[in-house]
């Protein structure tokens, strides 16, 4: 009985009060005590000015790169099962060994993916042309927050369409000026910041 009313207040302080207004249906609440969530919040945000207030396309080829290699992974695994089940151990032994080395080196292909062509990379925005003539140019995001930190590192990179040349802009910043103690994402003080970064690199484009 005691671990039953444990289990039933523990998942009651779970529960979120509804929320009544417009205002609170769109607030942004996570544990200002999670390094993840924290961080999630704040990419999300930034994606939605890169999509929404700046009219970009988001771009899902690095995500379905990942995708592509997990399900070659993935793939292995079934066929060696199916092929165990068709033909028993010990004759399925030579193609279970194929299947099991292939499966670790596409792990491995997987974790340089994320290293070397990811790099922390959240989102690929494009900016298209409006006459569809030149190349588009392309925006990646890029963040990460150390861990037993506070501070939010962000870095924007404007990548040209036509020289395919790079700058960047980066922003290091607390988290706590933009959550309040409930650990409630101000997006009104965050959003501008996005902007600001945004503009700066788009004003060096067209000085040049």
């Amino acid at each position: 009985m005691v671990s039953n009313t444990k289990k039933r207040e523990a998942s009651a302080a779970k529960v979120q009060v509804v929320p009544t207004t417009k205002e609170e249906e769109k607030m942004i609440k996570v544990d200002k005590w999670d390094g993840s969530a924290v961080k999630n919040a704040l990419d999300d945000v930034a994606k939605k000015v890169m999509t929404q207030k700046l009219s970009y396309v988001e771009d899902h080829s690095l995500m379905d790169g990942r995708l592509a290699i997990s399900l070659i992974a993935c793939c292995l695994a079934m066929f060696a099962v199916v092929w165990d089940y068709l033909h028993p151990f010990p004759d399925s032994k030579p193609v279970l060994i194929i299947c099991v080395i292939s499966y670790f080196i596409m792990m491995g292909v997987l974790t340089l993916y994320v290293q070397f062509r990811e790099k922390g990379c959240f989102m690929l925005a494009l900016e298209r042309d409006p006459t569809g003539v030149d190349p588009d140019n392309r925006w990646r995001l890029r963040s990460f927050i150390k861990r037993y930190d506070d501070v939010y590192n962000l870095t924007i990179i404007f990548e040209d369409g036509h020289t395919h040349k790079t700058r960047e802009i980066h922003l290091e910043k607390s988290v706590a000026s933009w959550y309040d103690d409930n650990g409630v994402l101000l997006t009104d003080l965050f959003e501008p910041e996005i902007v600001k970064l945004h503009n700066s690199l788009a004003a060096e484009k067209k000085e040049k």
